[in-house]
């Protein structure tokens, strides 16, 4: 194995060791000790195997470290997002570019779903992965039971 440069997203943090997981291909690589990472701590990094048996892992270069702010909002959708919503199918997923950088997605859920749905986004691994790929450093969750609308907002602050 090689050393291998990319986005990574640490999805685990102890003390000794951490793991971390490439944005791009989903692989994951255990980390041999843990430089002072934190979950959801979004790394632009090299990563090596750590010899001689190659099965742990080591950062070797970290060229940027941020985190990811993950809010439970209790603001409603905006307008916008509602009207995106009503235009779905309940089900569907709209996504749409935000000004600058970022994206907003917008689900229409059935009915007294809203909720349970809100706390799966919140609780994904991939929600933080997706911000990371997005170069966001705040996810927003916000939701109206009423409307059946989940929006989840990708903001880079």
């Amino acid at each position: 194995m090689s050393e291998k440069t990319g986005t990574f997203v640490v999805t685990h943090a102890e003390d000794e060791s951490a793991v971390v997981r490439d944005v791009d291909t989903a692989q994951v690589h255990t980390l041999a000790s843990n430089p002072g990472l934190e979950i959801h701590d979004v790394l632009e990094a090299t990563v090596a195997p750590e010899p001689p048996l190659d099965v742990a892992w080591e950062v070797i270069d970290v060229e940027d470290r941020r985190s990811i702010d993950l809010v439970d909002s209790d603001l409603e959708p905006t307008q916008r997002e509602k009207e995106l919503a009503a235009d779905s199918e309940v089900g569907d997923l709209v996504q749409e570019e935000r000004a600058g950088t970022g994206e907003i997605h917008v689900f229409h859920v059935p009915e007294g779903e809203v909720e349970p749905a809100a706390q799966d986004v919140l609780t994904d691994e991939e929600t933080i992965a997706r911000a990371a790929r997005l170069e966001a450093v705040r996810v927003e969750v916000r939701r109206s039971a009423d409307d059946g609308v989940l929006s989840v907002r990708y903001l880079p602050d």
